[in-house]
């Protein structure tokens, strides 16, 4: 059964991250939200760039209170656990990413990350002792919030450049020791890497990005010991990836071929027919 107060959200969702393995897809906007709670999963991601393409500005061009409305609004209408996808806290400072950390909880989330890239290309990761700082100070401002909530800390290193696995090894444990409950390390893909991850943090636990096709399925991934697997923006890029095509293919060729065999209109709104009404007027 769903849960539906805060309160119950953010248990339900430190129990899921105590044993097993689960899959966090990441839906984008309200529509995909409740399609993705109909499937029967347990708990929803924001993705950063999946919302920034739709509301039309490159990831990591949104504003911070863009993007704490979008929580909001998805805290809202989903009857399960959604964990924020907060980016870097919307600031350097720790003090200042504090701050921003308890306006994203208060959105009612049940959950949320902070990575360490800095947004420059150069130097695209925090000195190792300020981003151990800005976790701690994450950490401090989420327990100030009170009740319960799911920190994830996450290191950028393998998808800006700097694939480093004993960097990153050193910054997860880092992280763990400063507070965060999950630790995330976008961009591993091999057994090798992802086992190393597993057992440098444990018993915490681990996110596991998959972005790609990998021939690994949910059960190889559960047997090395991940407990949370995410898709980050895949799934937004796979449907702006089918406008695309088809839109292309109207412009360029003149033809509606990739019209084929699409979902129907019943069929969605027999998807979405229990879902908020419009006012009369």
């Amino acid at each position: 059964m769903p849960v539906h107060s805060t309160a119950d959200k953010r248990r339900a969702f430190r129990e899921l991250h105590a044993s097993g393995c689960f899959v966090i897809p990441n839906p984008w906007n309200v529509g995909t939200a409740r399609y993705l709670q109909s499937l029967g999963f347990k708990a929803l991601a924001t993705t950063s760039s999946g919302y920034a393409h739709a509301q039309g500005y490159a990831d990591g061009e949104v504003t911070r209170d863009m993007v704490l409305a979008h929580y909001r609004e998805m805290a809202a209408v989903a009857e399960i656990p959604v964990n924020a996808d907060f980016e870097g806290g919307f600031a350097d400072n720790p003090d200042e990413v504090a701050g921003n950390v308890r306006l994203c909880v208060e959105t009612g989330v049940a959950g949320l990350s902070i990575e360490d890239y800095t947004g420059d290309s150069n130097a695209p990761l925090y000195d190792f002792d300020m981003a151990v700082k800005r976790v701690r100070a994450a950490r401090a401002a989420i327990d100030k919030a009170g009740g319960d909530f799911v920190f994830t800390a996450r290191t950028e290193g393998f998808i800006h450049g700097l694939p480093d696995m004993d960097e990153t090894i050193r910054r997860l444990k880092a992280y763990a020791d400063a507070g965060a409950d999950c630790l995330y390390a976008p961009g591993i893909k091999t057994r090798e890497q992802i086992e190393a991850v597993v057992k440098a943090v444990a018993p915490k636990p681990i996110n596991l990005l998959m972005s790609a096709a990998s021939g690994l399925t949910v059960k190889d991934i559960a047997e090395m010991g991940v407990r949370r697997i995410s898709v980050g923006g895949t799934l937004a890029r796979v449907a702006m990836h089918a406008f695309i095509k088809s839109a292309k293919e109207i412009a360029e060729d003149g033809t509606f071929n990739r019209f084929a065999g699409v979902i129907s209109n019943a069929e969605l709104n027999a998807v979405f027919d229990a879902g908020p009404k419009s006012p009369t007027t």
